[in-house]
């Protein structure tokens, strides 16, 4: 196997953008971070600051997007910017907020990828670590599934169950081997979509209060409103595996294995991670040097919270 290292940015960088359910305006500043920090979320709002370490563990909420919490403290709408994380191959980052949830940017991973490839990635000294799944491990949830399964890399397929003119239009099913496709080219661009019938029931709950048509792509009865049209003509399906990955990203190390998910979501994908945690038979972590470490070596938490 070869040889991998940690990574981080190499400078900070930040964005301010709006929260698709909260509606409310927030800054983000991404800084480098120490050798096995993992993902850590600051909210900078409170007195003084407080962190959210980016765990499956942590997973208060996947009504319509994922939320983590520690300690009573929240970090809503983490999928997109973890599933850029992912792509990118950065292990360690500080994530900077001043409300409660990421900024939704245009509804992809794009952005984050942009502002990361603006400042650059640095590599560190500590080798890189894998969860590599040994068996499968699978979820169901009504029709809705989730697996993973052993594979000597990463590979992620997704089947999108809807009936609706629109998406019977488009590819409704998508396998990509990350070892023969770029996560940048072919997934970071793909937007969050929802149906205009739907928004109303959404914003009773208070969700989607930030959502527009410059982060979704929005669709009626029969067409997509968006004037640019999609940036994918599978872009649905491939949205649904940029969440998963973003998701799965939870897990506090990229897989060695296959994510396979038929009608999954963030509820589903987040029970399929502690699904897979519980069952210590079913995956173990190992280093780029193909030797073992111990699954319980802990994350650290930076100094500027101590």
């Amino acid at each position: 196997m070869e040889m991998h290292r940690q990574h981080t940015i190499k400078q900070p960088v930040y964005a301010i953008g709006v929260g698709v359910h909260s509606g409310t305006k927030v800054r983000m500043t991404l800084r480098p971070a120490g050798e096995n920090t993992g993902i850590l979320f600051v909210r900078t709002d409170y007195r003084r600051p407080v962190g959210v370490r980016a765990l499956a563990q942590h997973v208060s909420d996947t009504t319509l997007s994922t939320s983590i919490a520690e300690n009573g403290v929240q970090v809503a709408t983490v999928e997109h910017l973890l599933s850029a994380l992912w792509g990118l191959k950065i292990d360690n980052l500080i994530v900077e907020l001043n409300g409660e949830e990421v900024p939704i940017m245009d509804g992809s991973a794009s952005p984050f990828v942009d502002l990361i490839n603006a400042v650059g990635t640095v590599e560190q000294d500590a080798v890189r670590e894998f969860i590599r799944v040994k068996r499968t491990i699978r979820v169901t949830q009504g029709d809705g599934e989730a697996a993973l399964k052993p594979y000597a890399g990463f590979r992620g397929s997704y089947t999108f169950v809807a009936d609706h003119p629109v998406f019977n239009r488009h590819p409704k099913s998508i396998q990509l081997d990350f070892s023969k496709v770029s996560y940048i080219d072919d997934v970071s661009r793909a937007r969050s979509f929802g149906l205009v019938s739907d928004l109303g029931k959404a914003r009773a709950i208070n969700k989607c209060l930030g959502s527009s048509l410059q982060n979704a792509v929005g669709i009626d009865e029969f067409s997509i409103l968006n004037e640019e049209g999609l940036r994918y003509r599978d872009e649905f399906v491939k949205h649904k595996l940029l969440d998963a990955m973003g998701d799965l990203y939870l897990l506090g190390r990229p897989i060695l294995g296959e994510f396979e998910g038929r009608k999954s979501g963030h509820e589903l994908n987040n029970k399929l991670v502690r699904a897979l945690l519980r069952c210590e038979d079913a995956w173990d972590v190992i280093d780029s040097t193909d030797g073992r470490r111990s699954r319980e070596r802990p994350l650290v938490q930076p100094a500027i919270l101590a």
